[in-house]
């Protein structure tokens, strides 16, 4: 389906995004980075498919890719300073989280219908700490890069620096969204029109269809 093409294109592209912010050639680095990149990726989608399966009653294609798409986003902020080992598990973590954390949006009636805040926010976060978490002796701990992580004795210092960097920049975030959308919501408005909310703002703002294969039903 067009939704699995997208994702596979996205999982390719990583490998550039990935080893590409080294901003050197490095081979050990790029290589090390496309392996930890790659192995977070499939492990989280075997554990998005697991936990769908195991909470759903069948394997979900949504849930599936974006579990992918959760241990690539994962594995973003810690790539260069963790094993392999190390991304197995940030993976797997993802996995799990980004199906729980669709379902939890799902039933506060968040409108999310891509589950793109599970994915970047949840495991953009959990990404973060991870740096703070995992990040292993002889990748990370010099002058220039972050300390060794919790779980390889290097203490809490780097966790605690992750986490307070995260909750500033949500913080941040959080505040100036507010002021925006509300000068938009009290100027131009936030939405269309019910009409082009149901024919779909592709064609409404661009005069063509994403999706002309699928069907538009006018509900009551």
């Amino acid at each position: 389906s067009t939704a699995t093409l997208g994702a596979l294109i996205l999982w390719l592209g990583w490998f550039g995004f990935n080893p590409g912010s080294t901003m050197a050639a490095d081979p050990v680095a790029i290589g090390h980075i496309a392996v930890t990149t790659n192995m977070a990726a499939a492990m989280a989608t075997i554990m998005a498919t697991i936990t769908a399966w195991l909470i759903l009653g069948k394997p979900d294609i949504g849930m599936i890719l974006n579990g992918t798409l959760a241990g690539l986003v994962a594995i973003t902020a810690p790539c260069a300073w963790v094993t392999s080992t190390g991304s197995v598990i940030i993976g797997a973590v993802a996995g799990v989280l980004v199906v729980l954390s669709v379902m939890m949006f799902d039933k506060l009636k968040i409108d999310d219908p891509v589950g793109a805040t599970s994915v970047h926010l949840v495991n953009g976060i959990w990404g973060t700490l991870c740096v703070g978490l995992f990040a292993a002796p002889g990748l990370a701990g010099g002058s220039a890069q972050p300390k060794v992580g919790l779980f390889y004795g290097g203490g809490a210092e780097q966790f605690v620096t992750q986490l307070t960097g995260a909750l500033a920049v949500g913080a941040f975030t959080f505040i100036v969204a507010i002021i925006v959308w509300a000068i938009i919501k009290y100027t131009v408005g936030m939405r269309v029109t019910q009409e082009e909310e149901i024919e779909g703002l592709d064609f409404g703002e661009h005069g063509n269809r994403a999706y002309p294969d699928f069907q538009t039903v006018q509900g009551r």
